[in-house]
């Protein structure tokens, strides 16, 4: 992943290649199906990240929850469930993880119990969907709305190494699903690798979760399947596993390292779906999917002059880019990046962004926190930041971020 920090000067010089960075000395092939370039928009309401949580907590009886999913029928008898969330492990991963896992693969099919797909919200990043499944609503109200965004006083926030400023509580003002469940009687638990407790992160996504750390998917899997053993009656149960996404950004989409990681994905299932007791079921899902992009795809703000006029900060990721412009310089600098781009990006005002729905309904207090101008890139392109941002952002292999079905569309497996 990436961080972001408004520069007036961005500094020259080329990009290095990723292979500097992670070691490869080639792109894999991610092996994605040509429909994984079509454009997908957020099902909030319908079939969302945001409608996951909301679902489960119907089927445990939370007062106020509506079963949007239909989770009800596949899941009677039910009254502990477990929600794994793979990071990067997107819905058109699957069949390229399935030869390293054998026991995904089965879920993936159908095997023991339910395989479909959600979609993530938008923009298609780990703090902005980790936030929409937690909340169980879409981005917009909830506020954490990119990677990294602008504060009122101009200052960037990274969300991912976020702390106590601005408070996680205000910053990101709605009930989380946990909290809710909590208050409703049921026993509530969040595992996670432990240098994520208290972060701003943390208790933005799972406030009302008893924590427990877990360093890595063995812990995960013990922790998760402790918590459901305790509990005496209802229970919801939070994992969070980030190794594929990681291998992922390092080395490409079915690079040896990513398969490594998806067989560490697969011991864990393994661990987890055949230890589940009574009354329980797993439901495993992502928070996006992901895509190599190749050398010729990076486009940047330090070499093309004409993406830096008129920009006076610079946030988001490279696959969404938020530009803040300079007073009276919107519209110009709307035209130099849908010049430069062309077909490759949609160059958006922030009002046309919103009103295309794609955060959901942004309240005012929330609204300043996308930039003047969105920049959404399509098919295997990327906007590098070089000097607004830390040098790795432009060094990665594979990135999401954006609307397209390989980054959008993440899966919804159950297992009883």
């Amino acid at each position: 992943m990436t961080a972001a920090s408004p520069s007036p000067s961005p500094a020259g010089g080329p990009v290095p290649s990723p292979s500097s960075a992670s070691g490869s000395v080639s792109f894999p092939d991610d092996r994605l199906h040509p429909d994984a370039f079509h454009r997908v928009h957020p099902a909030y309401g319908a079939g969302s990240l945001a409608d996951l949580l909301p679902s489960a907590s119907a089927v445990l009886g939370v007062p106020g929850a509506a079963d949007v999913l239909g989770l009800g029928a596949r899941l009677g008898g039910v009254d502990k469930i477990a929600v794994l969330l793979v990071d990067g492990l997107g819905a058109y991963q699957l069949p390229v993880a399935a030869p390293h896992a054998p026991v995904l693969a089965d879920l993936a099919s159908g095997g023991r119990g339910h395989a479909g797909t959600l979609t993530a919200g938008f923009p298609s990043t780990t703090p902005v969907s980790l936030v929409t499944l937690g909340a169980g609503v879409p981005p917009g109200a909830h506020g954490v709305l990119g990677f990294t965004v602008r504060r009122p006083d101009g200052r960037p926030l990274t969300h991912i190494s976020w702390g106590d400023d601005p408070d996680p509580r205000e910053w990101q003002p709605v009930p989380t699903r946990l909290e809710l469940a909590a208050a409703a009687g049921v026993r509530t638990t969040v595992v996670s690798r432990p240098q994520f407790e208290g972060s701003g992160l943390s208790l933005a996504a799972n406030r009302g979760g008893t924590y427990r750390g877990a360093a890595d998917g063995a812990a995960v899997a013990d922790g998760m399947l402790a918590a459901l053993r305790e509990a005496d009656g209802r229970a919801l149960v939070y994992g969070y596993h980030p190794d594929l996404d990681h291998f992922g950004h390092e080395d490409g989409v079915d690079s040896e390292s990513w398969r490594e990681a998806a067989r560490g994905v697969d011991k864990l299932l393994d661990r987890v779906v055949h230890g589940l007791p009574p009354r329980s079921a797993l439901l495993v899902v992502a928070d996006h999917g992901q895509l190599n992009v190749p050398l010729e795809g990076r486009r940047d703000m330090a070499e093309i002059a004409e993406l830096r006029d008129g920009v006076i900060g610079v946030a988001g990721e490279p696959r969404v880019r938020y530009l803040y412009a300079e007073d009276g310089a919107r519209d110009d600098v709307l035209a130099n990046w849908r010049g430069v781009f062309g077909d490759e990006a949609s160059v958006l005002t922030r009002e046309d962004a919103i009103d295309a729905g794609w955060f959901g309904p942004v309240p005012a207090g929330h609204a300043d926190r996308i930039g003047d101008v969105v920049v959404i890139c399509w098919g295997r392109t990327i906007s590098v930041a070089s000097g607004w941002e830390p040098v790795k952002a432009g060094q990665l292999v594979a990135y999401h971020g954006s609307a397209t079905a390989a980054e959008m569309t993440v899966p919804l497996l159950i297992a009883r």
